[in-house]
């Protein structure tokens, strides 16, 4: 199954230290009111671990859901759980969580209140154009699907080419002209593995991968490529 996450940046002061503080035992519980009772959702961090470079966890939510059955509706309480990691880079303090964009931003934002009040101290990180198109050339025989978006044709929102070798189509210098590269798909080398990259730095890989090590490989092969 794919594995899905997405890089931040903390545009706000802060050491890893203090990061791993505030984390540490934290445990809120909630209570959810419907008709049939009351249900205890419980918001936590589990399972941190400090290092001098990074701070890794597992940010665990309980949700409610409404099933509906021939006895009248019923409460389900879903526990997910989306592994996290902050760390530095050249610098800068990032955040990856694995799960997909939507969760992705939402749990960025509640860091984000949970360790500076407010969102909006925990942003979107971004690749540029430049730099994607590099990515692509420095070994254009892995690339097997490219998404165009800006694109100045009227009506024409993306454009996309799948293939090998597409660095050599006419259509991909054609398409250069009118829109710059938002999204590749390629196999890694590092992992051995097929990835799908975005400029807002969402990653996929689609090839099989235990959480702990797409953390791993998105620090190694991903966050030298943030802007």
């Amino acid at each position: 199954m794919a594995v899905a996450g997405k890089v931040f940046r903390v545009v706000e002061p802060v050491d890893l230290a203090t990061i791993a503080a505030k984390l540490k035992d934290f445990r809120v519980e909630e209570v959810y009111e419907h008709e049939s009772g009351q249900y205890p959702l419980v918001t936590e961090v589990r399972d941190l671990m400090a290092t001098l470079s990074s701070v890794e966890g597992v940010f665990a939510q309980d949700i409610a859901y409404t099933v509906y059955h021939r006895e009248g509706p019923r409460i389900v309480i879903r526990t997910l759980e989306a592994p996290f990691m902050f760390a530095e880079h050249e610098g800068r303090l990032l955040l990856v969580v694995v799960e997909k964009k939507r969760r992705a931003n939402n749990i960025a934002n509640f860091f984000s209140k949970l360790l500076f009040i407010e969102v909006g101290r925990i942003v979107e990180a971004r690749i540029s154009p430049e730099t994607l198109r590099r990515f692509h050339e420095a070994n254009p025989e892995d690339t097997k699907v490219i998404f165009f978006d800006n694109v100045d044709i009227p009506n024409v929102e993306k454009l996309s080419l799948y293939g090998d070798d597409l660095i050599n189509t006419q259509l991909y210098n054609e398409y250069l002209k009118h829109g710059t590269i938002w999204y590749i798909v390629f196999r890694s080398r590092r992992i051995n593995a097929i990835v799908g990259l975005t400029r807002n730095a969402v990653v996929t890989v689609f090839t099989p991968i235990d959480p702990r090590d797409f953390l791993a490989y998105v620090r190694a092969e991903v966050f030298p490529l943030l802007d």
